[in-house]
């Protein structure tokens, strides 16, 4: 039988609206209030350029903000081609309220990989600023020409800040790939780059104190409220890839087969009394039941055996306390780092089978003690 692995799960507050790349493009409920707030604010132009519409200049807006965020889709479908072309498997992109996000399984393993991925997302947007710029002076007046100046200004804008190099933004990840490039290590380069991302959050939220200096114009309480937003959401993003960054380099130490337990096979209708008995004989941590043709069926839960009382082990089927081998609960025995959490993360689970290249049986892994392992690696 073809097993395949379960699809991913959409994040909760989420829908999809179409596929772009091979990825499902997904909409995030939060959206909608920018589209709402960008209607709003176009609104005042489109009755400039375009007078007596009454309601429908609110139209004219959301139609605006629909094609800003096309251009934010061209970004980020930009990064999804790249990772695929480059091996990375994309499960989705998402557009949400500060922009979007693309969503790639794994981090990358060259650093000239990390920069290609990065940069080509702020270069597609600069590319579609130029393209609208250019095409200015042969665009009609009216609301035509509002949005082609509008997405030549908006995309513009977001290409030239997506390169300021601090994480999370496209251009922190082209610095880590830098620093990555020059010390040869992905750790060091992502702590740079996340310090990056905190100085840009500090930048970002001095930034209405010096508005009226730089453009003239005073501050109001909306721009003090989108700094604060702006900026908790770049430092919040530089500590967590900092943070994740030191995880991954204690992620090596993690080898299955060094954390394995030694694992008995039985019948999946042997009496639970008697299995365990025999894996007390063995010095057994773990319990696999077996098909007649002696191919494992099904691992053994600790908990639920601790569950079972000792008087009911001689009369129930070691089967009833296992847990069936779906996809996912069987793994090679050479996984680790960072595949092996990843695979752990795919599918939970307390144990999982570990298995020999030949598909022979080598062991049981328990999540507990690789929690174990990794916390004794700090």
């Amino acid at each position: 039988m073809d097993e395949r692995p379960p699809a991913a799960p959409r994040p909760p507050g989420t829908f999809k609206v179409g596929t772009v790349a091979g990825s499902d493009v997904l909409v995030s409920g939060s959206w909608f209030v920018v589209a709402a707030l960008i209607a709003v604010i176009m609104a005042p132009l489109v009755e400039q350029v375009e007078p007596g519409l009454g309601a429908l200049r609110y139209v004219a807006g959301l139609a605006f903000a629909v094609l800003l965020y096309g251009s934010v889709l061209l970004h980020e479908a930009s990064h999804a081609v790249a990772a695929k072309r480059l091996g990375y498997p994309v499960t989705s992109i998402t557009l949400h309220f500060l922009g979007g996000m693309t969503s790639i399984e794994g981090e990358a393993k060259r650093p000239r990989e990390e920069f290609v991925i990065a940069v080509v997302g702020p270069l597609t947007s600069i590319a579609v600023g130029l393209a609208a710029l250019a095409l200015l002076p042969v665009t009609p007046d009216g609301l035509l020409q509002l949005a082609v100046e509008g997405l030549a200004g908006a995309n513009l804008l977001v290409g030239v800040l997506n390169l300021v190099p601090g994480l999370p933004l496209d251009g922190g990840r082209v610095l880590k790939a830098g620093v990555w490039g020059v010390t040869g290590s992905v750790v060091r380069g992502t702590v740079v780059a996340g310090w990056g991302g905190r100085l840009a959050a500090v930048a970002v939220l001095c930034w209405p104190l010096l508005q009226e200096s730089v453009l003239g114009t005073p501050p109001d309480v909306i721009d003090f409220l989108l700094a604060l937003v702006v900026a908790a959401f770049l430092w919040a993003g530089a500590t967590a890839a900092m943070a994740s960054a030191r995880l991954r380099s204690r992620l090596p130490q993690l080898v299955a087969r060094d954390l394995a337990r030694r694992t008995l096979a039985v019948p999946g209708d042997l009496p639970l009394a008697e299995a365990v008995r025999r894996a007390q004989d063995a010095q057994a941590g773990g319990i696999v039941t077996t098909q007649h043709d002696g191919s494992p069926a099904g691992l053994v839960s600790e908990a639920a055996l601790l569950a079972t009382p000792e008087d009911r082990r001689p009369w129930v089927p070691t089967s009833s306390v296992a847990r069936t081998l779906e996809h996912g609960l069987r793994l090679p025995v050479d996984i680790r780092g960072e595949d092996l959490v990843r695979a752990l993360t795919r599918t939970p689970a307390a144990e999982y089978l570990l298995v020999e290249p030949d598909g022979s049986v080598y062991g049981v892994l328990t999540t507990e003690d690789v929690d174990r392992a990794f916390r004794a690696t700090r």
